[in-house]
Order: structure tokens, then C-alpha cells, then sequence
């Protein structure tokens, strides 16, 4: 038995026909396994050579990633990593509009000193609604930097935030409120989410977030984004947050 085929057996209570199946099955396709006889939701979307992401690494993570310490609101905000005191946090936040049918809001925690992530929320949840919910989050890890993509609903957002929470720590570029994504600054920050899921794959602790960066793909036109039918909001808060991250720490140590 490999260490891989043993975490299935243990996760999903396979018996040794069904290991003897899949060894079968990846005889025959190799690769083209997972695409072919798909073992969970998220390998229905796996599509070779097209995963702006290390697949082989994700995989990986997903097989040990840990269940979450604690869950809130129905499972949209998930906690592995409680605060601690004396700790330095952030947390990035990727708005959408709130309806049901559109994006989700998504948010991401994580610690400033080791780059773990501690907890993460995702949901139809906008406006004034949303604002309270990361303002708490904020204040719950420690007054932690509050950091906002700024464009389309990030801009109403962040002037709740900042008038109605009024919440102090709000992370600012170019001296205005907010994170400025870009035709400069996504593909930056993604590739620096692309390095940290190679280098330090553990400090990665959510399979939702996994499984959206198995699907986050070059699309046609030579950008990057969500599989059709999947969604990419937890990638793009988790990038801006490690991006925000890095910055913020250069302009500490200067």
C-alpha cells in the first residue's frame, strides 16, 4: 500500500478491490486517470496541460489537509487557527455584490509572521452585511490589517467599513483605501500564491481553497480564472493576501 492509497482507504473506507480498481484504472490511463474516473467533485473539472496551478502539489495538499477546528455560519467561515495573543494577522477580502446567483464574498485570514492560514469565509454575502463580518474578523485576530480589493463592490465596501465599522487598520495603496487589482498586480499575486502552494504547501489548510486552485485555468484569451461552472473567490482572496502580505513586511523591515 503507498502512503496515498492508504489516506483514501482511511478517508473514504475503501476495500482492497475497489484500491485494486483504481490501480487498474491508472494502469491503463495513466494521467488521464482523475479526468477520466473522476474520485470526487473537484477532478470532474481536471482537464490536462490547462491548471494555472502545480496539480501534483494540490493533490497532495489535499490528501492531509486538515478539518477545521471550528465552523460558523453554516460552514461558509471555517477556523483552523485560532488567535493568538501577541500575534500579527491579516485578513484579505475579495467583495462581490451578495445575491445568490452571482460570486461569493470571500475571505481569507492569515498569520503575518509564517504565512499560514488561519481561518476562511465564503459566501453570497455583500454591502453592510459583509463589511460587519470582516470588521469582526479583523478585530477577533487581533485588530488585524484590514485589506480590501478595492475595484467594482470593493469601493462601497470599504466606505463601510471605514465610516460605519470604523475600523482603523485598512490597508491603503497609492493613498487610497483598498487593494488595486490590475493587469500588473493579478498576475503577480497569483504567481506568488502559485510559489507559496510549491514551497510551503502546509500552511495551506482549506479544501475548498484546493479545489478552486485545481480549477483555476488559462482561459482562451491568455488570462487566468475560474472553470466554467466553478468559481475562483477564495483564490483571489488568498493571492491578495499574500501579496498584501509581502508588502507589508518589506515596508516593516525598512
Amino acid at each position: 500500500m503507498t502512503e496515498e492509497e492508504r489516506a483514501l482507504i482511511e478517508r473514504h473506507h475503501l476495500s482492497l478491490a475497489q484500491i485494486g480498481f483504481r490501480r487498474k484504472t491508472q494502469a491503463n490511463f495513466h494521467g488521464l486517470a482523475r479526468q477520466e474516473f473522476a474520485e470526487d467533485p473537484e477532478s470532474c473539472f481536471l482537464a490536462s496541460g490547462d491548471c494555472v496551478f502545480e496539480i501534483a502539489t494540490i493533490e497532495q495538499r489535499l490528501l492531509s489537509a486538515p478539518s477545521a477546528h471550528e465552523s460558523r455560519l453554516n460552514g461558509e467561515l471555517e477556523i483552523w487557527l485560532p488567535p493568538l495573543p501577541g500575534k500579527r494577522y491579516l485578513v484579505a477580502v475579495d467583495p462581490a455584490g451578495g445575491g445568490s446567483e452571482g460570486d461569493y464574498s470571500a475571505a481569507q485570514v492569515v498569520d503575518m509572521e509564517t504565512g499560514l492560514q488561519c481561518a476562511e469565509f465564503a459566501g453570497h454575502m455583500g454591502g453592510l452585511e459583509l463589511a460587519r463580518l470582516v470588521t469582526g474578523m479583523a478585530i477577533d485576530y487581533n485588530n488585524a490589517h484590514l485589506v480590501v480589493e478595492r475595484n467594482n463592490h470593493g469601493t462601497g465596501v470599504l466606505a463601510l467599513i471605514e465610516n460605519v465599522c470604523r475600523y482603523p487598520r485598512i490597508y491603503h495603496q497609492g493613498g487610497q483605501l483598498g487593494w488595486p487589482t490590475t493587469s500588473v498586480s493579478r498576475p503577480a499575486a497569483i504567481g506568488r500564491l502559485n510559489a507559496g502552494l510549491i514551497e510551503h504547501p502546509d500552511r495551506f489548510m482549506s479544501r475548498r481553497l484546493l479545489a478552486e486552485c485545481r480549477s483555476f485555468v488559462r482561459q482562451p484569451d491568455g488570462s487566468t480564472g475560474a472553470r466554467a461552472g466553478t468559481h475562483d473567490d477564495r483564490v483571489m482572496a488568498m493571492a491578495i493576501g499574500l501579496a498584501a502580505r509581502a508588502e507589508l513586511l518589506e515596508k516593516s523591515s525598512h
